[in-house]
């Protein structure tokens, strides 16, 4: 599956509704933003911030001058544009900016952004490494203003029905959930087209490296599919198992995950990459339960997206929607156990439980109970709750610490796959050892 059909499967993304008209923020009724990176994800944020009545594009920086040609292509010339993220955010008309970049480059750019006294909407996963967390979280407290990371998921319809159902009791005590995405095209493994303009000339390519951790010559093919390597992203994990976790743990009111021990490879898409194009990781949480969570870029085929087990039943989230089926009840007359006692002793704990000597119920037993097709109310788009959590003081979606999280989990299941061991997260006290 393609980004587009895994945010139709998963996420049911509400990015096209219409516009929702919320509190002026000023006298202008206007929120001025800026856009920090403006490729392929940043492009979708430009445009489904300017569907928000009363919001303003200012100034977008990139490092592509093709990225930067298409922003004023799609706001008709009215922004303006930069390769110094810096000028964004000096700029005293933006109040907000939408940070679009490769991973390694995320810290930096937030605190810089909440130092600058803006509000922050920056794209999954928060975090390079789990231990940028606690000091995201900390300036963000610090500065007084708004972050929201960008993974939809944990406030989509679909999360919020489930979390009511299982706070319902209606599948009981979960044990165990099961998390997927397959994809088996360029696209979704993020092979994208070079353009063929690319050159040094037109990309800002030492801007690019910044502060990653391995410094490369230049290549085109790095800076357009940056989340292959590990120097920029975290891979499918961070890209991917990232929207999931999100989700899993609003949908279980959870925080993080105690372990994760990780299996996977570069078994499709052996292109240069260092990231794996499958990857399975299985999660223990300290509610006791497991969460199997994996990706597949080598196969288009997942039979469910998501799956939630409990005691009482199953819910069963996938494209077609949503369906609780509950768990059958349970006989509570033994007889593949009890076929070798002697027959008195048989027909003795048959009559026990209420069965006449030979087994059979004394009264018809109740009916299996019906799967229920479950209804969605969906939610607003992910980019209105924060122009609303900035007008109105509205609850933040996804803040800094559950960015933390959901992003702290990917990273302990890369941290697993790279060590080859179970690695164990301290919440307490933030540390990650090998178990």
């Amino acid at each position: 599956m393609n980004r587009r059909d895994f945010a139709g499967a998963i996420m049911f993304s509400m990015a096209g509704a219409a516009p929702r008209l919320v509190k002026a923020a000023g006298p202008n009724d206007q929120i001025g933003m800026g856009f920090i990176g403006v490729g392929i994800r940043g492009d979708f944020l430009l445009r489904s911030f300017q569907r928000v009545q009363g919001i303003r594009p200012v100034i977008a920086a990139d490092l592509y001058d093709g990225y930067l040609a298409h922003a004023k292509e799609v706001t008709s010339g009215a922004i303006e544009t930069t390769k110094d993220y810096h000028a964004v955010l000096a700029r005293k008309d933006v109040d907000a900016v939408a940070i679009a970049t490769p991973d390694h480059w995320h810290r930096q750019m937030v605190l810089d952004a909440l130092a600058a006294g803006k509000h922050v909407y920056c794209e999954k996963p928060m975090t390079w490494s789990i231990e940028q967390g606690k000091e995201m979280i900390d300036a963000v407290e610090k500065s007084g203003k708004i972050l929201q990371c960008g993974s939809a998921q944990g406030n989509s319809g679909f999360a919020l029905k489930i979390r009511e159902l299982v706070k319902s009791g209606a599948i009981g005590k979960v044990n165990m959930v099961r998390l997927a995405n397959h994809r088996n095209a360029a696209e979704g493994a993020w092979v994208y087209p070079i353009p063929p303009d690319a050159s040094e000339k037109t990309i800002d390519w030492a801007r690019f490296q910044g502060p990653a951790t391995k410094k490369r010559p230049y290549d085109p093919k790095v800076f357009f599919r940056w989340r292959c390597w590990w120097e920029y992203s975290g891979g499918v994990a961070t890209d991917l198992f990232v929207h999931m976790l999100t989700g899993m743990h609003s949908m279980l009111d959870v925080t993080a995950p105690a372990s994760a021990v990780s299996q996977g490879g570069i078994y499709r898409w052996d292109d240069g990459r260092t990231v794996p194009d499958v990857l399975n990781t299985v999660f223990e949480y300290p509610q006791k339960f497991l969460a199997d969570i994996y990706v597949n870029l080598g196969n288009s085929r997942s039979l469910s997206q998501t799956a939630i087990m409990g005691t009482e039943g199953t819910i069963i989230l996938e494209r077609g929607g949503m369906m609780l089926y509950p768990e059958p009840d349970e006989r509570d007359v033994q007889r593949y156990a009890t076929a070798c006692w002697p027959e008195k002793m048989r027909q003795e704990y048959y009559e026990s439980k209420g069965f006449t000597p030979d087994g059979r119920p004394k009264t018809p037993m109740p009916q299996p109970k019906p799967a229920q097709k479950i209804e969605i109310q969906r939610a607003p788009s992910h980019q209105e709750e924060f122009i609303a959590a900035i007008r109105e003081g509205k609850p933040r979606v996804e803040t800094a610490t559950q960015a933390h999280y959901a992003a702290g989990a990917a990273h302990l299941a890369n941290m697993s796959y790279r060590r080859g061991r179970r690695m164990q997260w301290d919440l307490v006290t933030g540390k990650v050892k090998e178990a």
